[in-house]
């Protein structure tokens, strides 16, 4: 492999660079918000299949797939091209991801069991194409850089990406489906994904083109997966990270899957334009937090240097629980407040999501500090287990809270189901919110000891 490129003089990333490597993000949330925010409500409203078999197919696929990031983290970690270890699968996989993505959509002529079957196939292949782009994406901003600031720099870029994605979800999805489809909900989706899936791939290939590695295993570095695994369930702040991560993705994915539900049935959003002759309230309601968390994770950037990650990553994702919890209070009708406590919630997300992904990339350091192993792809991967985990939950706890209090699709629920979905968009995401908050508090690297293994590290680069 080439010798890593060294970061400008001036210690940071280049704006380009910067913006090349949130672009990746981007792509990938053009599929993965869609699919928080419409895929349960696709199979169950639109495409017809039964809710206990929706969420008995998120419950095991996602299983499988959460098996597969530890690989691909020690499979990206092994990979040696002149373009570095992470870098190339930006390059192989985005045509594979942006194919399957497409796939989950693409309406087959089937019926009955058939569309059941699709699902699972396409699904799976899905997921596997995810985890081979993502964890080599992820593991790549803690390779951007030695500096853990400018690596925190870099992950408020890349989540201003990400909700960048988020937000063109929010506000395209349903008026695209609507103009490329007209009546047709399920031709609605499949173009729009077919456009979605052009977006990503060459987002790609974009944050290929225009980012580098810069940091490498210490010299003579042997790889031994078996140890390599000992050394990370010994990494305690890998293992904080790794729950609090979890209750992350279970809160978010949650909260989405049950939005379009909360404001269908409980609401009474009939999907009609009221803002601008374009936009639904729920789409209005759920644009408005996209735009509020590229805020929040932009804002992050001027102060990065200035912060403890882990209280201010903790104490942010308590106020996002709390105001995700004021909403069980909040009649349905008052869309201003729900727009204005959404919009708090969302505020306090977009740096907390930055925050968490950056500490991994101080993990990694750490890692190698205390073992003289560096092992990014490996501890990346478990930031893509502890997604496809939290999703696992969330995909199951839905469609199965749906089915549990007598949800029927596309007819006037009873008091019981509506009190289902309520639960799945209020009280439930704000119990793992604080449970989020509460994990990230015992996360031991705080900023002076992160400073000192920089330092540490740093010596022992100069040295060899």
């Amino acid at each position: 492999m080439s010798n890593p490129t060294p970061a400008p003089a001036s210690g940071g990333l280049s704006t380009r660079e910067y913006l090349g490597y949130a672009l990746g993000d981007t792509a990938s949330n053009l599929f993965f918000k869609t699919f928080g925010f419409f895929l349960a409500y696709y199979y169950v409203d639109v495409w017809g299949l039964d809710a206990k078999a929706v969420a008995a197919m998120f419950l095991w696929v996602r299983l499988w797939d959460a098996v597969n990031d530890p690989i691909m983290g020690a499979i990206a970690d092994r990979t040696r091209t002149r373009w570095g270890k992470f870098r190339p699968y930006l390059l192989w996989m985005a045509i594979p991801y942006g194919v399957c993505g497409y796939l989950l959509f693409a309406d087959p002529d089937i019926e009955g069991g058939g569309k059941l079957v699709y699902a699972y196939i396409t699904y799976t292949l899905m997921l596997m194409a995810y985890t081979a782009i993502n964890v080599p994406y992820s593991s790549l901003l803690g390779v951007l850089s030695p500096s853990s600031i400018i690596r925190t720099r870099a992950s408020s870029f890349r989540f201003v990406g990400a909700f960048g994605g988020g937000l063109l979800v929010t506000l395209g999805v349903r008026p695209l489906v609507r103009a490329l489809g007209g009546d047709d909900e399920v031709l609605g989706f499949q173009l729009t994904m077919a456009l979605f899936a052009a977006l990503s791939i060459a987002m790609f290939w974009v944050a290929f083109a225009t980012t580098r590695e810069r940091v490498e295993p210490p010299p003579g570095q042997r790889t031994d997966l078996r140890r390599e695994l000992v050394e990370l369930a010994g990494n305690w702040p890998w293992v904080t990270l790794l729950i609090a991560a979890i209750f992350s993705t279970t809160f978010i994915f949650m909260r989405d899957s049950a939005t379009i539900f909360y404001f269908k049935y409980v609401a009474g959003d009939d999907g009609s334009p009221v803002f601008f002759g374009t936009f639904d309230l729920f789409t209005v309601f759920i644009a408005t937090g996209a735009a509020c968390q590229m805020i929040g994770a932009g804002c992050l950037s001027l102060f990065a240097g200035r912060v403890d990650k882990r209280k201010l990553a903790a104490a942010l994702s308590v106020v996002t629980g709390v105001c995700y919890g004021i909403f069980w209070f909040l009649p349905p009708q008052s869309f201003g407040l729900m727009v204005l406590l959404n919009c708090i919630a969302a505020l306090a997300m977009g740096p907390t999501s930055a925050l968490v992904w950056a500490m991994y990339a101080d993990v990694a350091d750490f890692g190698e500090w205390k073992y003289g192993r560096r092992s990014t792809g490996l501890v990346y991967s478990a930031s893509l287990f502890a997604l496809k985990t939290g999703t696992m939950c969330a995909g199951w706890l839905v469609p199965m809270l749906l089915s549990w209090y007598g949800f029927v699709p596309n007819v006037d629920q009873t008091p019981r189901a509506l009190l289902g979905i309520t639960l799945a968009f209020t009280l439930f995401p704000c119990l793992f919110a604080c449970l989020k908050g509460a994990a990230i508090w015992l996360y031991p690297l705080d900023k002076d000891k992160v400073a000192t293994i920089e330092r540490e590290l740093a010596a022992r680069r100069t040295a060899s």
